[in-house]
């Protein structure tokens, strides 16, 4: 490090006046808040472990499909820390709407004096495929009584991103809903990491920079976890899912309006209005991953336990979920990506050891589709042992995004003279000036969603990796590089910070008299409109794309979600 740096292990968080530290719990409240997971899948799995290790809140409920999963985080955070091998009433549903009804009873049967009937839940956690986002959160709405976080991304169309906003809108403006008494979040846990929140705070806050002129950031997708996902899995067709930058990028897309474009800070009331974008611009394809690329000596073969040159491709679905590097079975690992393949790996393992989970992994591998399979049944399921140059994809393997701002109105002259009289002159904008961002998706690359980004002042610039926040100041020659907590590998510890701040925020209004607008705000730090706003943005960009031409932010909202709650 030269001599002119300066390292600092920085400690920032912001809880929403809680002063925790990034590894602390929230003190139990009498009546902690009570959690049910709809959803057991990784994202669910996440947040129920998130809940019992850094929330203040615990999970009493689960919902979903497949048996083993839903057993299995029973067993884990349910009725297995109790002692029990079963559910109990109203900790265990085979699907959402078993919920409702049983809820739905249940306050029946609590509302007619009836002893014995379980306790609420207070809140859930919507982690459902993403096309049934808006059945589920307007099931709920409809339920009422219960604060909502639903897994990113909101919707997987725009029609249903703009009905979810319409639902909650008209139940906040009927004083019933998400104003005075209920919480919804979204699950962008970038917002959330330790990493984040301190380049937010130097940022808007301290304003290491002055007045930001230009960021460029990168998500870097990973070479082999694109197929897993995006080539071969779950993700992999806009018409089954979604594009791509909704997808996957959407928390990508959050972030950049959450620095750029979103109030410094919601507390206290009386917070700036947001500064929007002008235009949106994008381009970006299916670059590598179609047919024409595929290696010639693959010959006619679709699926890679059949290839004559599959020891030779790095994207072997063998090397890949059986092999000894990256996080096949080999390496010892039976969570993702190898639990997507087959869900009850675990249970494999522990029945017929290590030679009965490579079986059961080979069998899934071994399905393929011929030319004859109906498209329809393709569509239905994943195929983890498909030639990643044969699959049925369509999502972009490589996009950019370009949002620009023009300047908006400067502060009054009395705001002026104070700037400049603590001697702030080039920041006088107090970043509402011009401004652009440029985001990059990229799958061909060794970084598995290693973000990083550079962002340039008037005053220095910042780089900042997954790692560190190094601050060039222009004025003084001086370097500092900060080195953020890592509260947990996911997302940067922004899946445990996501799941405390929406628990801590039911909590607050359960427990502590705050108001659910308030505890939305500056405990959740996430409006309504916010998370409206970013969701929409990923689809004024995917117009853009595919229209080739710049559109102007300001027309397009009006027309293409406002427009829809007329």
């Amino acid at each position: 490090m030269p001599p002119s740096a300066t390292l600092v292990q920085s400690e920032e968080w912001d809880d929403g006046g809680a002063a925790l530290g990034p590894r602390d719990r929230p003190p139990m409240s009498a009546s902690p808040p009570r959690v049910l997971i709809i959803g057991a899948g990784s994202r669910g799995r996440t947040y129920a472990e998130a809940t019992r290790t850094s929330s203040n809140g615990i999970v009493v409920g689960v919902v979903e499909p497949d048996s083993y999963k839903r057993m299995d985080l029973g067993r884990r955070h349910i009725w297995g820390p109790q002692g029990r091998d079963r559910p109990a009433e109203g900790e265990s549903f085979a699907d959402w709407t078993d919920f409702v009804a049983y809820e739905k009873q249940r306050r029946r049967r609590a509302a007619a004096g009836e002893t014995g009937v379980p306790e609420a839940a207070d809140a859930v956690f919507i982690c459902v495929l993403d096309e049934m986002h808006r059945a589920v959160i307007e099931a709920m709405v409809e339920l009422g009584g219960l604060h909502i976080m639903c897994e990113k991304p909101l919707a997987t169309t725009l029609e249903d991103c703009a009905a979810i906003y319409k639902a909650l809108r008209v139940n906040e403006a009927t004083g019933t809903g998400y104003a005075t008494q209920h919480i919804f979040s979204i699950g962008h846990v970038l917002r959330y990491s330790p990493h984040n929140i301190l380049l937010r705070k130097l940022l808007l806050e301290d304003r290491v920079i002055g007045d930001i002129l230009s960021v460029v950031h990168t998500e870097p997708v990973g070479w082999w976890h694109f197929t897993h996902s995006y080539v071969r899995g779950n993700w992999r067709r806009e018409q089954t899912s979604a594009p791509s930058l909704l997808t996957k990028s959407c928390h990508d897309i959050d972030v950049l309006l959450w620095l750029l474009c979103s109030p410094a800070s919601y507390r206290g009331g009386n917070e700036t209005a947001p500064h929007l974008p002008s235009t949106v611009s994008s381009s970006g394809s299916l670059q590598l991953f179609r047919k024409s690329r595929k290696p010639m000596a693959a010959g006619s073969a679709t699926n890679c336990l059949s290839c004559p040159v599959e020891t030779d491709c790095k994207y072997s679905a063998k090397r890949i979920y059986l092999g000894n590097q990256l996080r096949g079975l080999g390496t010892g690992n039976t969570r993702w990506p190898v639990s997507i393949v087959v869900p009850d790996i675990e249970d494999y393992a522990s029945r017929a050891g290590l030679s009965g989970a490579e079986d059961a992994l080979l069998h899934e591998l071994a399905e393929d589709y011929g030319p004859d399979t109906p498209d329809s049944e393709v569509a239905k399921r994943n195929w983890f042992g498909r030639c990643v140059f044969e699959c049925d994809n369509d999502v972009c393997d490589d996009q950019v995004v370009v949002v620009t701002w023009d300047e908006d109105e400067p502060p009054s002259p009395a705001d002026a003279r104070a700037q400049h009289s603590s001697g702030a002159l080039a920041d006088r904008l107090q970043h509402r000036g011009a401004k652009t961002a440029t985001f990059h998706m990229v799958a061909q690359t060794k970084k598995i969603c290693d973000r990083y980004t550079n962002l340039y002042g008037v005053d220095g610039e910042i780089f900042a990796d997954s790692e560190t926040i190094t601050v060039e100041d222009f004025r003084t020659g001086k370097k500092t590089v900060h080195r953020p907590p890592k509260e947990s590998k996911g997302h940067g510890g922004g899946d445990d910070g996501l799941t405390r701040q929406f628990i801590l925020a039911v909590d607050r209004v359960k427990n502590h008299g705050m108001t659910a607008d308030q505890a939305q705000r500056e405990i959740v730090g996430c409006t309504l409109e916010e998370i409206i706003r970013s969701h929409a943005l990923v689809f004024c960009a995917e117009a853009a794309r595919h229209g080739k031409t710049v559109v102007d932010w300001a027309p397009w909202w009006a027309k293409e979600v406002e427009g829809h709650l007329a």
